[in-house]
C-alpha cells in the first residue's frame, strides 16, 4: 500500500484477506493521546501499549473490525462519528476505541487487531 498522498490526519481503507485495513497517519496530538492511554494500561480491557501496536508512531494500521460482533466502526472518514476516545465508534453496540485502536468502553472484548505488516519503504506498506 502507497501511503505517500495520506496526509497528517486522514486514513485510508484497504481490503486484506476479505476484511478492511484502517491506515491513519496521526497526528501529533493522536499519538499524544495514545501515549496518554499507555498510562492507564493496567485498567485496560485488553493492555497493550500504543508502542506495541505500531512500527512507526505516526502511521496505525489494523484491522477496521470490531471484536464485538464483527462489524465495521466508523471513524475513517472526517465526519464520522470517532466516538469518545477520537479513535473509531462502532455504533452497532457502542463500542468506542481509542487513537491506537484499543477498547476504551462498550462491549467489544479485544483492541482492533493489528495485521502482520511491514515497512517496504518511508511510504510502502505491505500488509500479511
Amino acid at each position: 500500500v502507497d501511503v505517500s498522498a495520506v496526509p497528517v490526519g486522514s486514513s485510508i481503507t484497504k481490503m486484506w484477506r476479505g476484511k478492511p485495513v484502517f491506515i491513519r497517519h496521526r497526528t501529533d496530538e493522536e499519538i499524544a493521546e495514545a501515549k496518554k492511554v499507555d498510562g492507564e494500561k493496567a485498567s485496560l480491557r485488553d493492555p497493550q501499549l500504543d508502542a506495541d501496536r505500531v512500527k512507526k508512531e505516526e502511521w496505525l494500521v489494523v484491522v477496521g473490525v470490531c471484536t464485538h460482533l464483527g462489524c465495521v466502526p466508523g471513524g475513517q472518514k472526517a465526519s464520522d462519528n470517532r466516538g469518545d476516545y477520537d479513535g473509531w465508534f462502532c455504533p452497532c453496540h457502542g463500542s468506542h476505541y481509542d487513537t491506537s485502536g484499543r477498547i476504551m468502553k462498550g462491549p467489544a472484548p479485544r483492541n482492533l487487531e493489528v495485521p502482520p505488516y511491514a515497512f517496504v519503504s518511508d511510504t510502502l506498506i505491505r500488509i500479511g
